[in-house]
Formats: structure tokens, C-alpha cells, sequence
């Protein structure tokens, strides 16, 4: 298996794909047509070098990888005709803004208010902790469940099954092909949503040596500790990309298990248009935003 430092996201009618050269996006557009463009990936690593440190590089990706790909999803709404107007710059910050507002109110406050009133006079931190981090789990699977329901989010899981069947394909040094690529997983140790499972994971763990104080103390130190708790997240999530050792396959686990809501078997169409994704980042022969059917 191939070194793979790629990427990627499902967006409307498409799919992004990234690395540290090139970001491209490719959209179905509704004439049927593949609409292709790419750029220079952007990071703020290429210019600070220290942010390529381990644990610094994980807070930075995970804001990088929000605000890309809220741009993504509004320029592929725009080429499949859902939206007409481009975010500004202005508008992709507010969104990350709200983005995380809502992450801290559904994935913090909530679980330590309610572990509050269900602790039954538990004063063990570990057993509190860990009731905490199982209503998170909770509040969040019940959040993937629903949202699969509505049929425009079950097409953006078809081109997520289809973008990680791609980077299999392409990591096991196979050709591009859409028969190729049929006979891969929907799901990948790289995937965000794997991360967001180590994430809670990871929480419960490090929250523990923390104890339970106060509710608004507790509240204060998980917001504060989020970008610790993302960095260690994604060195985990990076080393099971390449490790073969059964200890981190089993911490990964989990966030497999979470890809099957997350995923789904993508058609032949859709392989084409993460396929046409990945060759626009791979190939270094093609420097033109292009259209292709």
C-alpha cells in the first residue's frame, strides 16, 4: 500500500479532495456534466512551520478542514443549482463561527447539564466522566440518525461511500477505474467522522484526570481543553492511517462501526465524479480548471 497523505469530503452532487499541493472539487452538475476546478492548497503549516508540530497540527487541520469545506459545499451547491450566491470570506468565517457554537451547546453543555441530574449521588469522577462521555455518543448518534433521513444528506453519504472507496483504490496502487474502485469499502481509518469517535473517546479519558467540579467550571475546562483533545485526536487518527498494530485497529474500531450511518454504497456515477476529484489533485501534468463530461 501506497503513502497517501490525502483527503477528502463528500459535498452537494460531489466530492473535494485534498493534499497538500492542490484542493479540487468535482460537482454532477444537472446537464449531467462532471464540473471540475482546482487551487492551491491553502494552510497556515506552509507559512508557520511550528504549526507542523504534532498536537498543534491537529488543532490547525481541524479548522482548516471546517472553513474548506464550507466553501466546498457552497460551491458545489452552486454548480449543482441549489444555491446562487458565493460565501464571502466574511460569511465562511460566521459559518465556522456557528459551526462551533452549536458543536459546544450539543457536544458539551448538554451532556455535562444532563450527566448533572441523572449522577444518582455517583461522586466517583472516572464513573461520572464516563456517563458523561456516553451521552455524548448518544446525543451524537441520534444527530447522524435523523439527519440521514432526509434525502439530500443520504446522496451526500453515497459520494462519502464513493470518495473513500477512491483513496482505497488509489492507496493500493490500483488503476482509477470504476470497476476497481467498486470493489473497496465505504469505510476508511482516515475519516472525519472517525476522528469526531476519537474525539469523544479521547475526551472521557483525558476529562477523568480532571475531576467533577462545578457545572460551569467543568463547562469552562472542556471548551478549554477542546484543542488539546483534538490535537492527541489526530495523531491517533493520523497513525492508524499507516499503522497495522491491533491495539490502534481497536481503538479505530468504533469509528468504523459510526461510518456505516455515515457512508453509503455509492453508484457508478458517483465513482466517476470522485475519481475525476482525485486524478485533478494527482496529476501534476494538469495546471487548467477545466469542465469534462
Amino acid at each position: 500500500m501506497k503513502e497517501c497523505n490525502i483527503g477528502g469530503q463528500a459535498v452537494i452532487e460531489g466530492v473535494m479532495m485534498r493534499n497538500p499541493e492542490y484542493t479540487a472539487i468535482a460537482v454532477r452538475k444537472p446537464d449531467k456534466t462532471i464540473h471540475l476546478f482546482r487551487e492551491p492548497t491553502k494552510s497556515l503549516t506552509k507559512r508557520f512551520k511550528f504549526l507542523k508540530l504534532p498536537f498543534l497540527r491537529g488543532v490547525v487541520a481541524l479548522v482548516e478542514s471546517m472553513s474548506t469545506g464550507i466553501k466546498a459545499i457552497s460551491y458545489s451547491a452552486r454548480v449543482a443549482g441549489v444555491e446562487e450566491e458565493e460565501l464571502t470570506k466574511k460569511d465562511v468565517i460566521f459559518a465556522v463561527i456557528v459551526a462551533v457554537f452549536f458543536a459546544v451547546v450539543l457536544f458539551v453543555i448538554l451532556p455535562t447539564v444532563i450527566t448533572k441530574y441523572l449522577s444518582f449521588n455517583i461522586t466517583s469522577p472516572v464513573i461520572l466522566n464516563l456517563i458523561e462521555g456516553m451521552i455524548r455518543v448518544i446525543i451524537f448518534l441520534l444527530y447522524v440518525v435523523s439527519i440521514s433521513t432526509m434525502k439530500d444528506i443520504r446522496r451526500v453519504f453515497e459520494y462519502h461511500g464513493a470518495e473513500h472507496k477512491v483513496i482505497h483504490c488509489y492507496e493500493a496502487g490500483m488503476d482509477l477505474n470504476v470497476e476497481n474502485v467498486k470493489g473497496f469499502s465505504t469505510l476508511h481509518p482516515r475519516c472525519g467522522t472517525g476522528f469526531l469517535m476519537i474525539v469523544m473517546v479521547v475526551s472521557i479519558l483525558l476529562f477523568s484526570f480532571l475531576g467533577w467540579p462545578g457545572l460551569i467550571k467543568r463547562i469552562v475546562s472542556r471548551i478549554v481543553f477542546l484543542p488539546l483533545v483534538a490535537g492527541i485526536s489526530y495523531e491517533v487518527i493520523k497513525l492508524a492511517g499507516r499503522s497495522k498494530n491491533s491495539v490502534i485497529k481497536t481503538i479505530i474500531t468504533p469509528g468504523l462501526w459510526l461510518q456505516k450511518l455515515t457512508t453509503r454504497e455509492p453508484d457508478d456515477d458517483q465513482i466517476r465524479v470522485a475519481i475525476k476529484a482525485l486524478k485533478e489533485i494527482i496529476d501534476n501534468d494538469n495546471q487548467e480548471v477545466k469542465e469534462n463530461a
